[in-house]
């Protein structure tokens, strides 16, 4: 599958899928991501909470992280979707996750189902980021 083959409509429905199977027993707020990769897949995640929230996972990292078990290397195309109205933006954390792997022109589509989605790139979520070419090869 080519990376032009994937629509936004089926990084959508990838995104919803996982969130259905979102563990949130203690926010109730279940978000999914669904990754277009440089290998042309999609790889999605969701979000993982645990009573001791600090070591609970985002679903833009569990998304991260299945594209990286799964082969591929740098973030083409991002969706995140969750509850409500606003958009459901990735956290702050998440945004550096999301540079580390992807180039500043990256779209990262953020939607709160019952509302409208909101297109930013990498740069616009993270302006004046810190990067990998900042550090020695």
């Amino acid at each position: 599958m080519s990376m032009g083959a994937v629509s936004d409509a089926e990084l959508f429905a990838a995104a919803e899928a996982v969130r259905a199977r979102a563990y949130a027993p203690y926010s109730r707020f279940a978000v999914g991501a669904a990754i277009l990769a440089d290998d042309g897949r999609v790889y999605a995640g969701c979000n993982i909470e645990n009573a001791a929230y600090p070591i609970g996972n985002c679903a833009e990292a569990s998304a991260i992280a299945a594209m990286i078990a799964g082969g591929g290397r740098r973030i083409r195309r991002l969706y995140v979707t969750g509850p409500g109205r606003a958009p459901v933006t990735p956290c702050g954390g998440c945004r550096q996750r999301i540079r580390e792997f992807a180039d500043q022109d990256v779209v990262v589509i953020s939607h709160g189902v019952e509302g409208s989605p909101l297109s930013q790139t990498v740069a616009e979520l993270l302006p004046h980021s810190f990067g990998p070419e900042y550090l020695p090869r």
